[in-house]
């Protein structure tokens, strides 16, 4: 996989929304003023005109090592990123950023350390808990990763909490916790009914619990919210073999048309090929 591929893998998982949302938050973490004019005393919350020169600089080598991270042009956006945190060693959002980078190179060891310290500097910052549990369940760590996701959802700046429901419902799901991972898709699918991914994990959940009815509910759903040529292998052969199930041969052949159209290279087309439905 190119590294360009691999950041948009990555970036599709932990949410590239989030590292835009970080542009916007304030730098300067201190108080902003006191109540000398008749307020209760208590100190103003920090917006972005309370940023120093320095905090600024950072936020712009920010915003240019997020935009080489998208592009996957992973070294350039280490360089800069790593200019960031020079300008302000304490930007958590950028030690975030710097995770992402190096979790793009492969370099797990160094993507766990930058997540640490972006959690010791904003312990209650909701993007960063989130994508540090998704680090979590793509490395295997799978036990820790729902500390991050709950911690994620017990936010009440996040603004968008069915990303961290799905990716812990996708995690559960990996670790087959059938039904956990439904708990935390189906509260997914309330706050964000029209996102492929949880009609996707859900349907799979239900695939694994034998219960085909209600996995072809979240095929058939699946296939209204999402166009085939965006849905990954894996998918489409989940969607063909809940068909198989059902005994649908129509819907089967429509679903293994699209999987050979777009994934004719893919071991799941190739299973297919084989009769494997068991595998």
């Amino acid at each position: 996989m190119t590294a360009a591929a691999q950041c948009r893998a990555h970036t599709a998982s932990l949410g590239f929304a989030g590292l835009l949302a970080m542009l916007l938050a304030a730098c300067a973490g201190g108080p902003a003023g006191t109540g000398a004019d008749g307020t209760s005393g208590k100190a103003e919350l920090a917006t972005l005109s309370d940023a120093t020169a320095a905090q600024k600089r950072a936020q712009i080598r920010m915003q240019l090592a997020v935009g080489y991270y998208e592009q996957g042009q992973l070294p350039i956006a280490l360089d800069e990123i790593k200019k960031a945190i020079a300008a302000d060693p304490g930007y958590a959002d950028a030690y975030g950023v710097r995770a992402l980078i190096y979790m793009g190179m492969g370099e797990t060891t160094l993507a766990d350390d930058n997540f640490k310290r972006a959690l010791q500097l904003a312990p209650n910052n909701p993007d960063i808990a989130n994508n540090y549990g998704s680090f979590l369940c793509q490395n295997g760590r799978v036990a820790e990763s729902f500390r991050w996701f709950d911690a994620a959802l017990a936010s009440r700046q996040y603004s968008s909490p069915a990303k961290a429901m799905n990716n812990a419902g996708s995690c559960a799901l990996k670790n087959k916790e059938y039904e956990r991972a439904e708990q935390y898709l189906l509260q997914a699918l309330q706050l964000a009914p029209d996102q492929p991914s949880t009609s996707a994990n859900l349907a799979r959940v239900y695939y694994e619990r034998r219960d085909y009815v209600r996995a072809n509910f979240f095929i058939t759903r699946l296939g209204k919210v999402a166009r085939p040529d965006s849905l990954p292998a894996e998918v489409l052969w989940l969607a063909v073999r809940v068909q198989h199930r059902l005994g649908d041969k129509g819907a089967e052949e429509g679903w293994a048309t699209q999987l050979r159209r777009h994934h004719a290279a893919s071991p799941e087309y190739a299973a297919y090929q084989r009769g494997a439905f068991d595998e």
